[in-house]
């Protein structure tokens, strides 16, 4: 493989490895007022400590539950009374969170941290959430984005994969001129 295939190749990978990363991180709009759910799943139902936090926020934590309860000790003030989990029990490893009656203010990212008895693991997965103002409806959920980065990803690779065939094409064309010229 040449350099320049090679270089052309690491590109197309880590433009590709950007798009599935970004497509991790999901992103939620809403309008004020509403509630929201905020998704997390676990592999299992072995869950010892539920982290629901927002890093731009002191003291960080949403939600905590630990040792079969829930700790509102650390929790922010502004959350109070305002979230829950979607399923208590937790069942097939649900940590959805419920947040209530939504305001610009709940905008950020939010963490998700989940740690498994089974694995003493920690399971961590991120949601972005905007709000807008009130009267402002708005209801995209991150979702275009995510079908635009893909379809780029996709051509992108098929453009690549073109270059590469030409390339290694050429290459097969020049190597029979040259073994051709050197047998007459």
């Amino acid at each position: 493989m040449s350099a320049e295939t090679a270089s052309l190749s690491s590109t197309l990978l880590f433009v590709v490895l950007f798009v599935f990363v970004s497509a991790a991180q999901k992103n939620i709009t809403a309008g004020s007022g509403q509630n929201v759910t905020l998704t997390c799943r676990a592999a299992n139902n072995n869950i010892l400590v539920v982290k629901w936090s927002r890093a731009d926020l002191e003291p960080e934590y949403v939600l905590l539950y630990r040792d079969e309860q829930f700790v509102p000790d650390d929790q922010h003030p502004s959350f109070k009374s305002r979230v829950d989990l979607q399923d208590r029990q937790m069942k097939d490893g649900d940590v959805s969170l419920i947040l209530k009656n939504v305001t610009i203010n709940d905008t950020g990212t939010y963490e998700c941290r989940i740690f498994m008895g089974e694995t003493r693991s920690w399971k961590i997965s991120s949601i972005n959430l905007h709000v807008d103002p009130p009267g402002q409806t708005h209801t995209e959920d991150g979702s275009v984005g995510l079908i635009i980065g893909l379809s780029v990803a996709a051509v992108l690779l098929f453009v690549a994969a073109v270059l590469i065939y030409r390339k290694h094409k050429k290459v097969k064309k020049v190597n029979y001129e040259s073994t051709c010229s050197s047998q007459s």
